[in-house]
């Protein structure tokens, strides 16, 4: 059967491939869009707890975590939040603002991935579900094989993300295309994910499972030391929550994060009063005060001040703001949001997305080597560089 030509195959129904198509499509080219899944953005509609957090309203370079940092810049200045807002509003989906800039549907993440649907359909994008990719060849013209039909295009889309939460589908696909074409991969690693106690803190800690506090979390390079002030929370296993996830895509195998369980609070400041007592009852009632009792008393528990000195007061002042922990590891990408590392940004154009080796293959979405913070920066990515390779092809 002859291959059936078209100007750009698009592999991967999610975010980033789906705004890339009906961006593509818009311009007039003939594009189909592969997924293998039955279905399109199975990964959008389990996002944000069923709500999709479809951006972040103070999208900034500096929320990104990249080999380069500043490759992300042209992308997300040529598409912004308030473009997927304006996209948004023009189909009519009620949203709400969250925190920290967190925009989210007020109904469902289903009315997201309606929406770009229908985008692609009035942009002609020709979509195929259930689908698998036997194999890619370029010679002159890239030559696309599945199993129904073999389709001849000038362009070829990577938009099939990374490896978290494979029980969604998440394969190696896409970093393995990339290596058959030569480009080079930066080492990829689970993000936005529960850190794992090592044993001894397990003991200690775990039976408090469901107990959650506002800290200021750091982890990280010290080119690079990040800090999050948002909950944490205390699981079966280990430490999750917002503050833990973010810096979970910092940290590094072997490294201490760094804890201030009391941010801006002087925890012991009542004992230091003229008239007061310095006793258990006291300590406990200071840390009472700013921390869920079963966590207070099990700090009290592990660290007791060795007297009731100013010094030693002081001194277990000074640890509150400072618990050292060196975990174990994390969930992995079972539990992970995203997928950190990925295709070099060194191989891509910024401004089109494009292979600098090949021309006319395009990586974008999480398959790259930038992974945004916690709260709507992903969603951001996946359409700013969706659409910068749209635009390109």
């Amino acid at each position: 059967m002859p291959a059936q030509k078209v100007d750009a195959v698009i592999l991967g129904a999610g975010a980033a491939g789906m705004i890339c198509a009906l961006e593509a499509g818009r311009r007039g080219r003939r594009v189909v869009l592969l997924e293998h899944a039955e279905r399109t953005g199975k990964k959008i509609l389990i996002s944000g707890g069923g709500r999709c957090n479809f951006t972040n309203i103070h999208t900034r370079t500096e929320n990104f975590l990249s080999e380069n940092p500043h490759f992300a810049k042209s992308a997300l200045a040529r598409f912004t939040p308030a473009d997927i807002v304006a996209m948004v509003e023009r189909h009519g989906i009620r949203y709400h603002e969250k925190t920290l800039g967190q925009l989210f549907c007020d109904r469902s993440a289903l009315d997201i991935v309606s929406m770009l649907e229908r985008e692609c359909a009035e942009a002609r994008v020709t979509l195929v579900t259930g689908t698998r990719i036997l194999s890619i060849v370029r010679d002159g013209r890239f030559r696309v094989e599945t199993p129904q039909t073999t389709f001849e295009a000038d362009a070829v889309v990577v938009a099939t993300g990374g490896l978290s939460i494979p029980k969604m589908g998440a394969t190696s696909f896409g970093y393995n295309l990339a290596k058959q074409f030569g480009l080079r991969i930066i080492e990829c690693r689970p993000a936005l994910v529960p850190l794992v106690f090592n044993p001894e803190d397990r003991d200690q800690w775990c039976d408090l499972s469901g107990v959650s506090t506002e800290v200021v979390a750091k982890a990280g390079l010290q080119r690079r030391r990040e800090s999050f002030r948002e909950k944490m929370l205390v699981t079966h296993r280990g430490l999750s929550g917002p503050a833990i996830l973010q810096i979970s895509s910092y940290w590094r195998p072997g490294q201490e994060i760094a804890l201030d369980l009391a941010p801006n609070t002087e925890v012991m400041k009542p004992l230091f009063a003229p008239t007061a007592k310095r006793d258990i009852a006291a300590a406990m009632a200071a840390l009472r005060a700013v921390l869920p009792a079963r966590f207070a008393e099990r700090w009290l528990t592990l660290y007791p001040p060795a007297s009731w000195t100013n010094v030693s007061l002081t001194a277990m002042e000074q640890q509150l703001h400072a618990w050292k922990i060196t975990p174990a590891g994390t969930e992995g990408y079972a539990k992970a949001e995203v997928t950190a590392g990925g295709v070099d940004t060194a191989e891509l154009d910024a401004k089109t997305m494009q292979s600098r080796k090949v021309p006319g293959l395009y990586f974008i979405g999480e398959v790259v080597d930038v992974t945004g913070w916690l709260g709507g920066y992903n969603f951001q990515w996946a359409w700013a560089s969706g659409v910068s390779a749209g635009r390109a092809v």
